[in-house]
């Protein structure tokens, strides 16, 4: 009986060694670290101050994050302003916003508003200029404006007879801000079409941008490049 214990207990030492061998032949597994997932940073330099960047910020992206900044600046110190702030932080987009403002004193201002388009695009930039202003593309959203001239002084007026209907109202001459209302309806449905509306402003400005050959757009009134901006940043929703 002795023996037969004796036996039994050499087996199970042989056993416990013969695991303890096998553990060590085992594939080491190392915990997988977690990795953080960078997302695009889009950088929109606008020459306004309140509607341009009031706008930009309110898309939500999923996949990118934007940093839209209002300067104050126009056309030419606006780019060389944005060259500069571009510098301070990497980003994988980098756009300025900037309009066609008409000022019968200063000749040399469509001359500016050219070569503005072309220092930026030197410099790897998107441009989603309009001419005469900002406000036109957001006119697209609700008005099927066939291109060719409109005062800019019309643009308040023209925004808000599409705005009434819902009770709200853009402080064109004051704050000029979008609004959350302004830009839930921007973000809606057309009633008449059932179409988005950001989609029916795109397909708007394309076309009316395509009437121009693009040789002066300081004389290409009334478009806008906003929507490539806007496509743009579509892609990361």
């Amino acid at each position: 009986m002795k023996n037969k214990k004796l036996i039994q207990l050499k087996n199970r030492q042989k056993h416990r060694e013969l695991l303890r061998r096998e553990r060590k032949n085992e594939p080491a597994f190392e915990r997988v670290k977690p990795t953080k997932i960078v997302k695009p940073r889009i950088l929109i330099i606008c020459e306004g101050k309140n509607t341009e960047p009031s706008y930009f910020r309110q898309f939500r992206l999923s996949s990118a994050t934007i940093e839209a900044i209002g300067e104050g600046f126009n056309t030419l110190s606006l780019v060389n302003r944005a060259i500069e702030l571009s510098r301070k932080n990497r980003y994988d987009k980098k756009w300025v916003v900037f309009d066609r403002d008409p000022n019968p004193d200063n000749p040399s201002q469509a001359s500016d508003f050219n070569e503005a388009i072309k220092l930026a695009h030197i410099n790897g930039f998107g441009v989603a200029y309009s001419n005469q202003a900002f406000e036109y593309w957001i006119i697209l959203h609700f008005n099927d404006h066939q291109g060719g001239p409109m005062d800019r002084r019309q643009y308040g007026d023209k925004i808000n007879e599409s705005l009434a209907q819902y009770s709200v109202y853009y402080d064109f001459a004051g704050c000029k801000l979008i609004t959350d209302e302004i830009f839930e309806l921007l973000d809606g449905i057309d009633e008449q079409t059932r179409k988005d509306r950001k989609r029916l402003a795109i397909m708007r400005a394309k076309r009316n941008y395509k009437l121009f050959d693009h040789m002066n757009p300081a004389a290409e009134e009334s478009s806008t490049t906003v929507y490539k901006l806007v496509e743009e940043l579509l892609r990361y929703m």
